[in-house]
């Protein structure tokens, strides 16, 4: 993606696009094939794919436009966020030219309890904190076949969001809930063959770097960038680079553990734990799985040396088990660790709540 500057965004919001309204004719279904949501799953786990099912239907949503193919428009999303898409922007796969109707599918995620419900935290793949300005998806179809940008075109975007003392701009990230393994076997002649399969990833998202960059601009009280790709999910964030020592956290279950947490994939782990920064836009999860433990000492833990030493947060931890749901909401100041060890435990102590409770809990980490 290239960078641009506030006057080159100013240009392409023209007066002549207006904006579109939201067409509930358009149905979820339809995405069902595009590579958010297409995963193999391993082995499935009934109560994880019951938490699954609370948090999908919980979390953020999918939301659905249409506009013009050879005009363009403007989309405002419920969150306030304006989508321009210049005129003459959008094409068929083979680069041929479009018209009529076009169905603009929009996600967005902007707080922690969105990154939890989508499973989508903000950590890039080395485990530092990033500070999150939104995470955002586009895409564009016609008659059931996706479009894509022409090219030097991109769809801009204005994100009402409050700018950090002293940050005139973001990188931008880029990930996906999906990873690449490669499966060994034989073909239809007996010959071996490896091939790419997309399996949903555990943690969430792998953000790494992407071209371009958000800048903010004050007259409009906006974060401002460009999408120079459909399909593709694109985060605004900024490296908290806090100062000081790090460790290794590990997170103990000491009761209500799911030990199918070890075995489950496809995003629907029985056992989550996230941690939410005090004053920091973000959320991390905790998801690897701590191996060989006795029985109170099971659990997950953090990327290694990754949570700074005193850091205030809280964390949540999440279990489904036997049909129910349980769980806890501990703030803690991430300690030293004692003398001779290299990580800091953190005990949890579940308790039964029904779905509402939970998905109020999940909500309630929104708070600073």
């Amino acid at each position: 993606m290239k960078s641009f500057s506030l006057r080159t965004w100013s240009g392409l919001c023209v007066a002549a696009l207006t904006f579109v309204s939201c067409s509930k004719e358009a149905k979820e279904a339809r995405l069902q094939n595009h590579n958010e949501i297409a995963a193999v799953a391993a082995e499935t786990d009934p109560d994880g794919a019951m938490l699954a099912k609370l948090l999908q239907q919980n979390g953020p949503q999918y939301e659905f436009f249409k506009v013009d193919g050879r005009q363009g428009g403007r989309i405002k999303t419920k969150q306030g966020s304006v989508y321009t898409i210049s005129p003459n922007s959008l094409t068929t796969q083979s680069g041929g030219p479009v018209s009529g109707t076009v169905d603009i599918v929009i996600k967005e995620i902007l707080k922690p309890s969105s990154m939890i419900f989508a499973s989508r935290p903000t950590a890039n793949n080395g485990g530092a904190q990033l500070t999150s300005y939104g995470e955002f998806f586009v895409r564009a179809s016609q008659a059931g076949q996706d479009l894509k940008l022409r090219v030097d075109s991109a769809v801009a975007v204005q994100v009402p969001v409050a700018k950090r003392p002293g940050q005139d701009g973001v990188p931008l990230w880029g990930g996906d809930t999906s990873v690449i393994i490669t499966t060994s076997g034989y073909n239809d002649v007996n010959q071996p063959v490896t091939i790419p399969v997309a399996a949903s990833a555990n943690q969430g998202v792998s953000w790494n770097p992407a071209p371009g960059f958000a800048l903010f601009d004050g007259s409009t009280s906006t974060l401002n960038f460009r999408l120079d790709s459909l399909m593709t999910w694109r985060n605004c964030d900024a490296l908290t680079n806090l100062p000081g020592p790090k460790t290794t956290v590990l997170g103990y279950f000491t009761n209500f553990y799911n030990p199918a947490t070890q075995t489950s994939y496809g995003g629907e782990e029985p056992c989550m734990l996230f941690f939410k920064p005090s004053g920091v836009n973000t959320v991390v999860k905790l998801y690897n799985v701590i191996l060989n433990a006795p029985v109170g000492r099971q659990g997950l833990l953090s990327y290694q040396n990754s949570v700074p030493i005193g850091q205030a947060g809280t964390f949540l931890a999440i279990t489904a088990l036997n049909g129910g749901f349980f769980a806890q909401k501990l703030p803690v100041n991430i300690p030293t660790p004692p003398g001779g060890q290299n990580y800091v435990s953190i005990s949890f102590s579940l308790a039964p709540v029904t779905p509402a409770a939970l998905v109020a809990l999940i909500q309630s980490m929104d708070t600073p």
